[in-house]
């Protein structure tokens, strides 16, 4: 099993959450994060002065697939967050090594 954790634009969200439901993906995490990556935030003016936004609002989404599943899963939160500019997002992929549903004490696949 794999952990993915994807930090994508706020307002793809939706985009993702289809593509992903698309492909048999239901169970997600999903929170609003700030951070920023190479861009170091953005620059703008206002009045005349300048200032640096250095935290970009983000939302970060995190499920748990089976290895089988995890190259679609990717490819759905690729093929529908990007915009292909700067600030699209990062996708991390870590290894599970246990699931427990609380529930009825399955464990593994079956409790993904």
């Amino acid at each position: 099993m794999k952990r993915i954790i994807a930090v994508i634009r706020q307002e793809k969200y939706e985009d993702v959450k289809r593509a992903l439901l698309a492909i048999g993906c239901e169970g997600m995490n999903v929170s609003e994060v700030k951070g920023r990556g190479h861009q170091l935030g953005i620059k703008e003016s206002y009045r005349g002065s300048n200032y640096c936004i250095d935290l970009i609002p983000k939302t970060r989404i995190e499920l748990i697939v089976n290895d089988e599943e995890l190259e679609d899963a990717i490819d759905a939160i690729v093929g529908s967050a990007r915009t292909g500019e700067i600030g699209d997002g990062k996708i991390f992929v870590s290894d599970v090594l246990e699931v427990v549903r609380i529930r009825t004490g399955e464990r593994g696949s079956k409790a993904v």
